[in-house]
């Protein structure tokens, strides 16, 4: 894990005693109506609150500082102001965002005489309660942050409260807070369960309603036992802004749906929309599956540099009253074939909500039915798509080509209404996007209806970059499509000669009307790649264009190791002593992917954990052939001198390399392919 400044690594799998290790954020909230959907029974929205202080009803929504500032001299009474102003100004708090948060780095180093808390006087010049004053005058809420441990985790080492709990907890009341972030930090052993039940009673005996957030990082597994003393506890190790951090994270909070409820909630830690590490896809994916998991929607970014994208991914009324659904119910995972996720999740009104997800790194066809998502057995259904908000009906079928790191959410019923809203039909492409400059790939798409009313007048279009050539095959149009029925066009496309290698825009259009004569038009993009063949013979992959790579921490390095952080900051690859010339330098989890073009036989490489994370560090290698693995490691540590893997990748159009965590988390993890090559 990546060490940030200020703090030292922590780990959801070394328990820290006494160390000074990396403490983050929880969040805050308020509900947002849910969209108008068929009746059902309406449930008491208390019920299942476990906590004791009928708090967080629904997942808490705010915002927290640390990952946008960590300690940084930003951080100050300014921005919290600021912060407050602008949910009003630009109507978060109208969506439901409630808490302005405060992390670490906002006191004094040492206690004063009466063995009380001070804020940092350049930091708060005002205070602490003139902050809360100011910001609950705007119908707004404060949280601050403390440790469960002698000191923070931040490494100058503020107070943490431990042996201070009822000092401390009466202290934050009097100032006004409602929202208190518990980390983890130089806890002194002490178990876990008695420190954080310690400062749940002294919260209590305080008087007031304070959100108690408990952040030991999931460490003792506290979905098994938190849910009677605090509103939501982490259940992983800190986020970071990148793909393969949220990725990880998502995947180690699905598991946990059974815990999660209206007062106690499974918290993957804050949002990182608008940090810049991912694309605008991959965060409309980060908010819709913590929506879908009922996780706690705390914003993680500076949102006085916020772009327009960004406030449109966090003010989406619709994702948000799917987190904020007063029955609290977590998402279930439905599927998960090849990196296709189907999350379905339970709603107060009887509707299911459903997260087509795209793990992969090209576009996927995904689906599912109203069945498997739990609705009953209905001549059709209303679905309603969350992010592009419209309204289809659909016979029972839900499918979509679904974007690399995308992910479609849908919101199902059974509606009496269903034939006022026009039929869903499903985009898709066949045949491989990747094709190489000045020969025509062939590809073919299809408009498929899924509603129980036909389309009429139905037509498919192909568009691609300007001096790109498409020309259809085979038809474009019909007069109609019935219900199940396709128009299947063939189409053949060329990039011009030269074409640099690298990724282009394809889209698919699809018109039709509605038998009601309503004109309805639908498009899904999808990225060509330009790629160019390996050269006769193969040679080293680290000398050859990457089609994709996703990386734990800082980028996949060439001919060096990780490093962590910018490109370039690796050293030579190193494992068990021996350096090697060439190779990539990667950290868990990672997947680099190349055009192998079906003309190549073999992958070899020398794999290990890096010499410079010293004794740290345990992984597992993977090579796929296409969509099969072809070969793979056991568990590799720091210990362990460098293995040798092969693999057989005859015939395949794409070589993916996988690093995985080897199931402990992902400290220190630095993996590298040494004398990585292939052989064409």
């Amino acid at each position: 894990m990546r060490q940030l400044p200020g703090r030292t690594t922590r780990t959801s799998r070394h328990r820290v005693i006494g160390a000074l290790t990396a403490g983050l954020l929880c969040a805050a909230g308020a509900t947002v109506p849910a969209v108008a959907q068929s009746p059902a029974p309406v449930l008491s929205p208390t019920a299942g609150a476990r906590a004791g202080n009928g708090l967080a009803l629904t997942p808490p929504m705010g915002f927290n500082n640390w990952n946008s500032t960590h300690c940084r001299a930003e951080f100050n009474e300014a921005m919290i102001k600021g912060i407050a102003d602008i949910f009003v100004e630009k109507g978060l708090k109208e969506a439901g965002y409630e808490f302005v948060n405060l992390d670490d780095c906002w006191a004094k180093p040492q206690r004063n005489a009466d063995g009380k808390l001070e804020a940092d006087p350049v930091r708060f010049p005002n205070g602490i309660k003139a902050v809360a004053d100011y910001v609950h005058s705007k119908g707004l809420k404060l949280g601050i942050y403390t440790s469960a441990g002698t000191k923070t985790c931040d490494s100058v080492g503020l107070p943490g409260a431990l042996g201070h709990e009822y000092s401390d907890a009466q202290q934050f009341a009097d100032w006004g807070v409602d929202y208190l972030k518990y980390d983890n930090c130089n806890n002194q052993g002490v178990d876990a369960k008695e420190r954080y039940t310690t400062m749940r009673d002294a919260l209590a005996a305080t008087g007031r309603p304070i959100v108690y957030s408990i952040c030991e990082w999931g460490e003792n597994k506290p979905w098994e036992w938190a849910a009677d003393l605090g509103n939501l506890w982490r259940t992983t190790g800190d986020i970071n802004d990148s793909w393969s951090s949220m990725l990880s994270i998502m995947k180690q909070n699905l598991p946990l749906a059974a815990a999660a409820g209206p007062g106690h909630w499974n918290d993957p830690d804050m949002l990182e929309v608008g940090n810049g590490g991912m694309t605008d896809t991959e965060y409309r994916t980060h908010f819709s599956m913590w929506s879908v998991m009922a996780a706690p929607l705390l914003i993680g970014s500076d949102l006085r540099t916020a772009t327009p994208e960004t406030y449109e991914i966090l003010s989406n009324h619709e994702v948000i009253a799917v987190d904020q659904d007063p029955l609290g119910k977590q998402g279930v995972v439905l599927s998960s074939d090849g990196g296709r996720w189907v999350v379905g999740k339970e709603m107060q009104d009887g509707s299911r909500v459903v997260a087509l997800f795209n793990e992969t790194g090209s576009a996927q066809r995904i689906s599912t039915t109203a069945a498997a998502a739990g609705l009953p057995q209905a001549d059709a259904y209303t679905v309603r798509d969350l992010w592009a908000h419209t309204t289809r009906n659909t016979a029972g079928g839900l499918s979509a080509t679904v974007p690399a790191h995308g992910t479609v959410l849908l919101r199902v019923a059974t509606d009496s209404h269903w034939a006022s809203y026009p039929p869903a039909v499903e985009l898709a492409l066949d045949g491989s996007p990747l094709m190489e400059a000045g020969r025509t790939a062939r590809l073919t798409t299809t408009v498929t209806d899924l509603g129980r009313t036909p389309a009429v007048k139905a037509s498919a279009a192909l568009t691609a970059p300007s001096g790109w050539q498409v020309r259809a095959d085979s038809a474009t149009s019909t007069a109609t499509l019935p219900t199940g029925r396709a128009l299947t066009t063939r189409w053949r496309v060329t990039a011009p000669a030269g074409t640099a290698t690298g990724t282009y825009d394809l889209t698919l259009t699809a018109q039709y009307r509605s038998p009601s004569g309503k004109e309805v038009r639908s498009s899904v993009p999808f990225q060509a790649h330009v790629v160019v063949a390996p050269t006769p013979g193969g040679g080293y992959l680290s000398d050859l264009p990457q089609l994709s790579a996703a990386n734990g921490y800082g980028p996949v390095e060439k001919d060096t190791s990780n490093g962590e952080s910018a490109a370039g900051d690796g050293k030579p690859l190193t494992i068990g002593g021996e350096v090697y010339a060439k190779g990539l330098g990667v950290h868990a989890a990672s997947a680099v992917e190349y055009y192998a073009g079906g003309a190549c036989s073999t992958v070899t490489a020398r794999v290990g954990v890096d010499d410079e994370k010293g004794a740290k560090g345990s992984v597992a290698f993977e090579i796929w052939s296409d969509g099969t693995k072809a070969a793979s490691t056991g568990v590799l540590t720091n210990a362990m001198a460098a293995q040798s893997v092969s693999a057989d990748v005859s015939g395949a159009q794409v070589v993916r390399l996988v690093v995985t965590d080897g199931g402990d988390g992902v400290d220190s993890d630095h993996a590298d392919w040494a004398d990585l090559r292939i052989t064409c």
